[in-house]
């Protein structure tokens, strides 16, 4: 798996990620497109616009977010792995997080004689 322009932490967590919803490389399609919007003439002579698409599920990503190609790999990887773990019915990261917020404990304090 190739490495990108973010923390090795970031790096480590996707490529375990990846792994663990089995999700291999070889069967990510990968395009560069050119980007437009905000960047001036950066995005606009560079292709920092990423197109994946798995390919045993048919999901699509479309990221350009950053004004790095590298960061854009790594989004749409995220992403990625993001709606296939929804897919899958796993609960994703911000859902837990979100239930974390959520939650209050209750408990049921009696005497006991």
């Amino acid at each position: 798996m190739p490495t990108f322009a973010v923390s090795e932490e970031k790096n480590k967590w996707l490529k375990e990620k990846m792994e663990s919803l089995g999700i291999r490389e070889e069967d990510i399609l990968e395009k560069f497109i050119r980007s437009s919007g905000k960047g001036g003439q950066k995005v606009n002579k560079t292709s920092t616009c990423v197109y994946i698409k798995h390919i045993p599920t048919g999901i699509e990503v479309k990221c350009m977010k950053d004004r790095s190609q590298s960061i854009n790999r790594f989004l749409a990887r995220r992403e990625l792995v993001e709606r296939i773990e929804r897919l899958s019915g796993k609960p994703t990261a911000e859902e837990m997080k979100k239930k974390g917020e959520g939650q209050v404990l209750h408990l049921d304090i009696s005497v006991i004689k």
